[in-house]
């Protein structure tokens, strides 16, 4: 069964599409999914309540992040998704998505989610080195994981190790 998983993981990661419009929705997908899947290799303290998402600002993937999540669980926990906007004072969620427009504001939301058992995911280069836990960057024309396991051990979780060996491993 890990076998499966793992392979199903390493296909969505590998994916990569035709035309721009295309790829973008493609890449919001594959995010979307992976985001998803990260849930399963994350142990979060806090097992209590419904499990939220969240997604600084108003990026196109939050359309995608919605139809996807609608109904889907983490475990028992049902999955609740919100928006927040940059300057919130606080980011009350299990897993915080930053998407690129808002890369300016990681170093203020990394200390506002500190200690919190918040899992940061980005999608911009260099971002894994600036605070993010899970970075999402191209190479060579397909969506690779950036993982900082200092990060991630920071916040008080947990990661797999079946993940750490998906990933690209940064400082």
């Amino acid at each position: 069964m890990k076998v499966l998983v793992r392979l199903i993981f390493l296909a969505l990661i590998s994916f990569t599409a035709g035309s721009a419009h295309a790829q973008q929705g493609a890449a919001y997908d594959i995010q979307v999914n992976i985001i998803y899947r990260l849930t399963k290799y994350i142990d979060w303290p806090d097992k209590s309540g419904d499990f939220v998402i969240g997604v600084v600002g108003t990026p196109a993937i939050f359309e995608y992040m919605s139809g996807f999540l609608t109904g889907k669980t983490v475990g028992t926990r049902k999955i609740v998704l919100k928006k927040f906007p940059s300057a919130s004072p606080a980011y009350p969620c299990q897993l915080l998505f930053i998407p690129e427009e808002e890369n300016h504001m990681m170093r203020k939301i990394a200390g506002a989610t500190a200690g919190a058992g918040t899992l940061l995911v980005t999608e911009s280069e260099g971002m894994a080195r600036r605070g993010s836990c899970i970075n999402f960057i191209v190479v060579d024309d397909r969506i690779k994981l950036e993982i900082n396991k200092n990060n991630i051990e920071q916040r008080n979780l947990r990661i797999a190790g079946e993940l750490l060996a998906l990933g690209i491993l940064v400082k």
